[in-house]
């Protein structure tokens, strides 16, 4: 015969009236904590009582929920502040027994918390990349019904363009954010998977392959066909000038160009390419670097680009007059990117002339956004060391390619 505890919830689930109490004790439960909680580190505030893991190891350090670290509860969140993320709250509540007034979003949430900004170019890929990786070793089963943005435990509304299309592309499925203005009360997912630690946990090998996975299904998404990218001559040089407007410009395109083309013209098969990243598409961009060996480009979110470009591909960079003194190891986030994306970063070319700004700490209001000027004969010396090791380079790929190799790329887009 039943006693004790046993019996008693026998007796409940025998009456309806008990077990609508139950649920709303259990509703009544649901403790709501600052999303930004400000006692704890700056890497564990966000969510800061369960801890994040990387699972399996080589993976980007995540939370999902709901888990057995909280028994099944699924994520709530109360998030009214674009401007304070303590003012946002987080529960874990259970699907049947939701805090009172809360709406439930069926399917997967990503939830991405960063220190940086979903919008920028750079900084939103980097906040990308562990989804995509993620979502590849699900094998592409698990996609996201909407996504939940964070900057300090701040919302945002979204991504810039660019960013939306590439992860749409990367996951196949249109990206919906969730703004949390639709519903007075809470807001609940069924499932989510959180990171909010951007790239860290993530294994070298996961990271070469979380790139390689998302350049080709932006070259699928873009109907971009590699299948003969090289041509009848598989050594044949590519060489795109990737301009933009404005801040860090070249002041002088054409001599720029010329310079260039100079060089390109002493080698058989070379050819050089010229854009500028604000008049083309998404897709004309994958396609231009898709076909691209050498990128050449002012520091910029453009550079971002280089995503699409193939393995071992290379990336000439320039600089105004005064980054290299004062702009920290910012001014080396696509030093950093070519390494992760498996491509090699043949160096920078900073402007030693120009007015100087001794009075001025801040490179935002002097440095920034200055023009860049040239100088023929060194930008001819790089160019035509690095012009001949990748032409080198590729004429040797092509002719010792390994089976391995060719399966890799074959296998690229396929989920693991």
């Amino acid at each position: 015969m039943a006693t004790g505890l046993f019996s008693s919830i026998s007796r409940i689930v025998s009456q309806p009236a008990a077990i609508d109490d139950l649920v709303d004790r259990l509703r009544a439960s649901a403790t709501f904590l600052p999303l930004k909680d400000t006692r704890e580190r700056s890497e564990t505030w966000f969510i800061s009582t369960l801890d994040d893991v990387s699972e399996p190891d080589g993976e980007a350090k995540s939370l999902i929920l709901p888990s057995a670290a909280s028994y099944g509860r699924v994520l709530c969140l109360a998030a009214p502040s674009r401007h304070d993320g303590t003012k946002n709250a987080y529960a874990l509540a259970w699907r049947d027994a939701l805090p009172h007034g809360a709406a439930l979003r069926p399917g997967l949430a990503f939830v991405s918390e960063t220190a940086y900004d979903h919008s920028n170019l750079w900084h939103g890929l980097t906040a990308l990349v562990p989804f995509a990786s993620w979502h590849a070793r699900s094998g592409c089963r698990l996609r996201p019904a909407r996504w939940a943005l964070f900057h300090h435990a701040e919302v945002r509304r979204g991504m810039s363009g660019w960013l939306t299309t590439l992860a749409e592309a990367t996951t196949g499925v249109n990206m919906t954010v969730e703004t949390f203005d639709d519903t007075p009360g809470p807001v609940c997912f069924e499932e989510a998977v959180i990171f909010r630690r951007n790239l860290e946990g993530l294994s070298r090998e996961r990271l070469l392959g979380a790139f390689d996975f998302m350049r080709c299904k932006a070259r699928a998404y873009c109907g971009v066909d590699m299948s003969n990218a090289g041509g009848t001559d598989p050594s044949a040089l590519r060489i795109t000038l990737l301009f933009r407007s404005g801040g860090r410009a070249f002041k002088d395109e054409a001599a720029v160009t010329r310079v260039f083309q100079k060089v390109c013209a002493r080698l058989a098969g070379c050819t050089v390419a010229t854009a500028h990243s604000d008049n083309v598409t998404f897709c004309d961009q994958v396609r231009l670097l898709s076909a691209t060996d050498v990128l050449i480009s002012a520091h910029g979110a453009q550079m971002t680009n280089l995503l699409f470009m193939d393995r071992n591909s290379s990336i000439m960079e320039f600089y105004p007059l005064g980054w290299r003194q004062r702009a920290g190891g910012g001014q080396f986030v696509y030093r950093w990117m070519a390494d992760r994306a498996g491509m090699r970063h043949e160096g920078s070319w900073w402007d030693p002339n120009g007015e100087p700004c001794p009075r001025s700490p801040d490179i935002l209001s002097c440095y920034k956004n200055r023009q860049i000027g040239h100088d023929e004969a060194y930008f001819a010396q790089w160019a035509a060391r690095v012009f001949a090791a990748v032409k080198e380079r590729k004429a040797r790929s092509a002719a010792e390619v390994s089976a391995d190799e060719r399966r890799r790329e074959a296998a690229t887009c396929n989920c693991s």
